[in-house]
């Protein structure tokens, strides 16, 4: 009987799991489909109008769960605000928040991720973080000036980064835009196969 208990127990807990990954590729899915969306509306897409009118939908990489990784977050008080380079002449005035340290494909890693000292117009993004990086697909299958994932301050001393929902810089699709250009500390030595790819300009 106590085996029987514990093999229901078991399988509880197995499905369970499954039920999980499958809400989070649920949750990815839309968000894909949310981008989509973005950038094939007239109102709120960024594409010059050559590319708009022959968008058809972003190109993501297959949804892998194995890129969605709980990282250690380290806070890094006392840091010194800096001039972050953009593709253009503006220069944003970030401060280094804290460190992401997660393992990917047996190799251990760290993210800076980076807070603005310039308070955000829109209501809601007090806690909001950035986090800027390139990997060994930047320039081979994602876009080459790196890419972008959005954070919230964790209450505790663990964060969730989900690689499937990076996104690329605007101006990777409109050069009329100006991007942040991720630090060399965010240089990433595995291919972070999750995300969006390259967008095919016209």
């Amino acid at each position: 009987m106590k085996y029987l208990f514990t093999s229901v127990v078991l399988l509880i807990s197995f499905f369970s799991l499954a039920q999980t990954n499958e809400e989070i590729i649920q949750g990815i899915e839309t968000y894909h489909a949310s981008e989509n969306e973005k950038f094939g509306t007239v109102e709120t897409t960024i594409l010059t109008e050559k590319d708009f009118k022959d968008f058809e939908q972003l190109e993501f990489y297959p949804i892998d769960v194995s890129y969605r990784v709980k990282a250690e977050f380290i806070r890094t008080p006392n840091e010194e605000p800096f001039l972050m380079p953009t593709t253009t002449e503006r220069l944003p005035e970030y401060v280094k928040y804290g460190e992401a340290h997660f393992t990917i494909e047996g190799k251990d890693l760290k993210l800076n991720l980076y807070k603005s000292t310039e308070p955000y117009n829109e209501p809601g993004y007090e806690d909001y973080l950035f986090l800027p990086f390139t990997d060994l697909t930047s320039g081979d299958g994602s876009y080459g000036g790196g890419r972008f994932l959005d954070a919230r301050i964790p209450e505790g001393d663990t964060i969730v980064l989900d690689f499937n929902k990076a996104y690329n810089p605007y101006c990777a699709y409109n050069s009329r835009y100006s991007c942040p250009i991720p630090p060399e500390e965010n240089d990433l030595l595995v291919r972070i196969e999750a995300g969006v790819k390259a967008f095919d300009k016209h």
